[in-house]
């Protein structure tokens, strides 16, 4: 447990990476010495369910904020949720020690054997259930920049595997070997790789210099609106009061407000109400937005139903809205969050009691497609709602290659945490995976332009009322990650299981 908590300081807003050659190799030696009954299996994992509850509480502990919105309702349901989802999590670095302990050898490549189990389960994790691979061991090396370079070409889970293999290898210094030197291959070869993957990121952010779209130019507004309001249809008035303020509100000297913008860019679920069946909303965006501007923004979307049928259930979508105020493009969320946009057993759990977060009955309605969004004056956009943006290979190895992200999130639930920053390394990843510039607003921070090799162009900090002017950087070509996804990563799993699999048969260990 302590491993794993400590663990966590690799992570955002941290990034001490370092402090893994510390943690993981305990982790090798505690499956070292997993006895009993069927060769050790149920001790290494329950290994493996003790740290992987160390890691996620307090990699977590930041989702109990959402609860207290309207504490009231969901107070009580705190420690259930800082406690039970990481002991939910927990169950899938169990499998990834057991696996591994399966793999197990008496010398160097049983590192390997745990870097590919775990990058199996973590896969498992990423996927299972709609999946949540929030904090994925690979984000370890998302800092600094040139180490994250690696992932254009492996994706997240090929990072996995490398930030096990990378971090538990100092394990084998205490291997016991004919010839002392023979102990230090292993972190040697670590070492080596690290310095290598440091020289190939800074060539490559050396050869792809950041480069503007021409004429694109983004406003991301910025509002940090409590919670109340933003689910509050009284404080209707209020909230479109803000935003228009906000969004023409001079940056300098220089500024002329949102004339200066091509792109305005509003966050998710902006507005506690349904912004295409309030006229006087869209009228008033109408006359906000100059001749060639079009707003970006995320608002609730009422099902098409027969005029006079009550509404009951909606979308979580981003409009693409033009200067004149017509709708030129929408998208609905496809990847709901559990709990919070909806619960499993949705019927059953409401007749319970129960209700998600948004209190929307009956849970949003998910979208069907993933489809660029077409933007005035500028290259489509993917659009990714929240967390949508936690999940790698939303367009590897497809045709469709869009021109940059567009991810509009509310991390407004989570308060002055680590839990936003987390989600802001999550969302740079997919940059730099694809070689598309990211673009994010968020209604309380970190709203921020990345460029596709993950540099910060501008940001806006957590908790910070603002405004954000930036041009719109240019992709680059696509990446082998975004050509051929998750390919790379699993022949790094094949590798690392045919080698453990090889020795041990070799040796015929018990």
């Amino acid at each position: 447990m302590l491993c794993g908590a400590l663990s966590v300081l690799a992570l955002a807003p941290f990034n001490a990476f370092p402090v893994l050659f510390v943690t993981f190799p305990v982790l090798v030696w505690l499956i070292d010495g997993a006895g009993g009954r069927y060769g050790g299996v149920p001790a290494a994992a329950l290994t493996g369910y003790w740290f992987g509850l160390g890691y996620f509480v307090p990699g977590l502990y930041w989702i109990g904020y959402a609860f207290f919105v309207e504490a009231d309702v969901f107070a009580w349901l705190t420690p259930f949720a800082v406690l039970g989802l990481p002991a939910y999590l927990s169950i899938f670095t169990a499998i990834g020690f057991a696996l591994a302990r399966l793999l197990w050898t008496k010398n160097a490549t049983r590192v390997l054997a745990l870097a590919a189990s775990l990058t199996i389960s973590e896969w498992l994790r990423g996927h299972a259930l709609t999946g949540f691979p929030w904090n994925a061991f690979g984000y370890a090396l998302s800092e600094p920049l040139p180490l994250a370079q690696t992932a254009s070409l492996i994706g997240l889970w090929g990072m996995t595997f490398l930030t096990v293999a990378i971090f538990a290898s100092p394990a084998t210094l205490i291997d016991r070997t004919p010839d002392r030197r023979l102990a230090w291959r292993a972190p040697a070869a670590a070492i080596a790789l690290l310095i290598v993957m440091g020289i190939f990121g800074a060539i490559r952010l050396s050869l792809h210099p950041t480069t503007m779209v021409a004429g694109a130019k983004l406003r991301l507004m910025q509002p940090n609106l409590q919670q109340d309001a933003k689910f509050n249809y009284a404080a209707k008035a209020e909230v479109m009061k803000k935003y228009l303020a906000l969004s023409d509100r001079a940056s300098g000297p220089q500024s002329t407000g949102v004339r200066d913008a091509t792109i305005l860019i509003w966050p998710e679920s902006a507005f506690p109400f349904f912004l295409t069946r309030e006229p006087d909303a869209m009228a008033q965006i109408a006359e906000l937005l100059p001749k060639g501007t079009v707003l970006i923004t995320g608002s609730v979307r009422a099902p098409d139903l027969p005029r006079g049928t009550p509404i009951t259930r909606a979308y979580n979508s981003i409009y693409t809205i033009d200067h004149d105020g017509s709708v030129l493009a929408v998208y609905d969320k496809l990847h709901l969050v559990p709990f919070g946009e909806f619960l499993p057993y949705q019927n059953l759990m409401e007749k319970l009691g129960f209700e998600q977060l948004t209190r929307v009955r009956g849970g949003f309605i998910p979208g069907t497609v993933r489809h660029a969004l077409p933007v005035p004056g500028a290259p489509p956009a993917l659009p990714l709602i929240c967390y949508e943006a936690i999940f790698p290979g939303e367009v590897a190895g497809r045709d469709e290659r869009p021109g940059w992200i567009v991810n509009l999130t509310n991390d407004g639930w989570f308060g002055i945490s680590t839990g936003p920053y987390q989600h802001l390394e999550q969302a740079r990843m997919r940059a730099i995976e694809l070689g598309l510039p990211l673009v994010r607003s968020a209604n309380t921070g970190v709203s921020a332009v990345i460029d596709p090799m993950g540099r910060t162009i501008a940001s806006l900090g957590l908790g910070v009322e603002g405004i954000l002017d930036a041009s719109l950087p240019a992709a680059i070509p696509p990446t082998i990650y975004a050509r051929v996804g998750d390919i790379p990563a699993a022949m790094l799993v094949a590798l690392g299981v045919i080698v453990a699999v090889r020795r041990r048969v070799a040796k015929r260990y018990p």
